[in-house]
């Protein structure tokens, strides 16, 4: 029997069992496709030393005019901004705190690192962070230069006292600090992951009538930052909370203040919305949105409300005959989830419709037009625009939308969605990856709370493959030479050189069953010819383990009998033909790499084998 050629479908098939998807790939890990054939997916490196407090939830990057490069970062316990390699803290201010209210505010406690502080009212959380200024000490022994700095607070006794922790212990107790402390507390930190609760302690107060909050079951959502440039400036704003905004500042020595309290272009701010889900700006005509709002005049927050600024004033909100400020309602639904923006319109989701708002440049300004009823979304960030089309994850399927919303054709819908936890869904992320023509989604599975997986869209090939890293947000600009992304509480250069940051990135694809011969008959194999390149490889010699796994009913495990065995072979550039002898009804093959500084291809493996009876 002539060597035969194995060829395979691009793309991994998880919907159909392994035998029926024979001619296909069927499991994969950290793997892409090139021109149909399977590769190593590229490596990522640590982007400096930056360390990040809390967990990030959204990575905007823009350029100003003065071609400062800038990316914002929101986490769930501090705002950032990231230029040039340096980390700069754009928190806002909630309260500063002056004397009389901070005098002797310090009392030390012999023998510890524990110092509790005194100030009425503070209104502060426990992991929040206060920066206290004008101490004077030593205090109980503790240097005065260890008051004067920024504390994560350790905990909160009452409503008029924390602590704090220092380095040095006390050495006597004492109350202290001097007349002169100011003490600038940041907003209260969020949630990292969503949590359900039930009773008068857990969630939202004011949205519901007196005692609902007793019975039913109420989410603590995780802390998530929407971010848009207006010119060289960055609004921003919590979800369902305050917008802030950030006022371009070369020296990068300004925090973000509330939009209401901030006069932007010496106008003084007018009727700004107290509270949001998103802010958006529609850069074409230089309005600020806000998605999910309270009214005009004040009133309980409006989930289905769209408010916007007037034309290039972010801060003026005031609907006036004289100005472009306004307002209309999504019709249907419960709640707003997100808006993106694409080339003439920008999609506004709630969580079962999909509707189109356009500028009208009239004195309507925007038009809201449904595009679809019958849609869901799991999450404010999983939706991500290509070439104009929007792509987005929903309840149980992938869905797009280039002028109409159609339903995308998945591979690997089974293995997504019944493994997925839905009471995270909130942590999903969708990025592009333009340089290799995908689509990311991350989501936490089954048994994770975290983001542990991905699931990738090739829209240029269409297909699909899918494993496992754990990213919480991910940003993929032009602006800069990497697609960048948030794991932990560090960022990473993605596509940069081989390996997992400084450890070896394990790689593997492994075929469907197939059968050269009729199913019913035995092959009896006895060698391969293996078809690999490790172009791009840094490793002086690169290697992959080629497996080639025999077995002779869909039901059994690979063999290991002496009718046929898994073979284990390495491969490296030098390879050129494996022998063996493996006899069995299937066999199945799978290339694997874990090693520093290994980039490989996978191209057409040739079998030699023979029909060796039914029995």
């Amino acid at each position: 029997m002539p060597l035969q050629k194995l060829q395979f479908k691009p793309g991994v098939n998880r919907d159909q069992t392994n035998y029926t998807n024979e001619g296909g790939w069927y499991e994969c890990d950290k793997i892409r496709f090139r021109s149909g054939y399977p590769q190593k997916m590229g490596g990522w490196l640590r982007f400096g030393t930056i360390t990040l407090k809390g967990i990030c939830r959204q990575m905007f990057n823009w350029i100003t005019s003065f071609s400062d490069n800038l990316l914002a970062l929101g986490t769930s316990k501090k705002v950032y901004l990231e230029g040039g390699g340096f980390l700069t803290d754009i928190t806002p201010i909630r309260v500063t705190f002056t004397s009389p209210a901070t005098n002797n505010c310090f009392d030390t406690i012999s023998g510890t690192t524990l110092v509790n502080v005194n100030i009425v009212g503070h209104g502060a959380t426990a992991g929040s962070f206060v920066t206290f200024s004008g101490v004077v000490g030593p205090i109980g022994g503790i240097p005065q230069v260890q008051f004067n700095a920024e504390f994560e607070i350790t905990s909160v006794t009452d409503a008029d006292n924390f602590k704090i922790t220092v380095t040095t212990a006390a050495t006597s107790s004492t109350t202290g600090g001097g007349t002169a402390i100011v003490a600038a507390f940041q907003i209260n930190i969020g949630n990292d992951i969503s949590a359900i609760g039930y009773g008068w302690g857990a969630g939202g107060w004011g949205r519901g009538a007196w005692g609902s909050g007793a019975l039913t079951p109420v989410v603590d959502t995780q802390r998530d930052w929407f971010f848009n440039n207006f010119d060289n400036d960055l609004a921003m704003n919590i979800r369902n909370g305050a917008i802030y905004y950030w006022t371009y500042d070369n020296t990068f020595s300004t925090r973000a203040t509330l939009l209401s309290a901030t006069t932007v272009g010496g106008i003084a701010p007018a009727d700004v919305p107290s509270e949001a889900t998103q802010i958006l700006v529609s850069q074409n005509d230089k309005h600020l949105l806000a998605f999910g709002a309270t009214p005009y005049g004040g009133g309980q927050f409006d989930p289905l409300l769209i408010r916007w600024s007037t034309q290039d004033q972010p801060n003026v909100w005031t609907p006036l005959v004289t100005n472009s400020a306004g307002f209309l309602r999504v019709s249907r639904g419960s709640q707003i989830v997100c808006a993106i923006a694409t080339r003439q319109e920008i999609l506004v989701y709630t969580e079962g419709t999909l509707s189109s708002l356009q500028f009208l440049g009239t004195t309507d300004v925007f038009g809201l037009q449904e595009l679809s009823d019958n849609i869901s979304i799991l999450s404010p960030r999983c939706v991500a625009t290509v070439n104009n089309t929007a792509y987005w994850m929903g309840h149980d399927k992938f869905y797009a939308y280039g002028g109409r919303v159609e339903t995308l054709p998945c591979t690997l819908r089974n293995h997504v969605f019944t493994n997925l936890n839905y009471e995270q869904a909130d942590q999903i992320i969708c990025g592009t990856n333009e340089g290799w023509n995908e689509i990311w989604w991350f989501y936490p599975t089954a048994d994770s709370d975290v983001n542990d997986a991905y699931v990738i869209y090739n829209h240029l090939e269409k297909i699909w493959y899918y494993g496992t890293i754990s990213r919480t947000a991910w940003s993929d600009s032009s602006l800069r030479e990497y697609p960048q992304a948030v794991g932990g509480y560090a960022i990473y250069d993605h596509e940069r050189g081989t390996n997992d940051d400084v450890l070896p990135m394990v790689s593997n694809i492994a075929s469907s069953d197939f059968d050269l011969v009729d199913g019913d008959q035995f092959i009896l194999t006895k060698r391969i010819i293996p078809d690999i390149n490790f172009q791009g490889s840094t490793a002086s010699a690169p290697e992959v383990t080629m497996y080639i796994r025999p077995r002779n009913f869909p039901g059994n495990a690979y063999s290991n009998s002496e009718s046929g065995a898994v073979i284990e072979t390495p491969v490296d550039i030098y390879t050129e033909q494996i022998f063996m002898r493996a006899r069995a009804r299937q066999m199945a093959i799978e290339v694997e790499s874990n090693d520093l500084g290994v980039q490989w291809q996978l191209g057409s493996p040739r079998l030699d084998g023979r029909p060796d009876g039914k029995r």
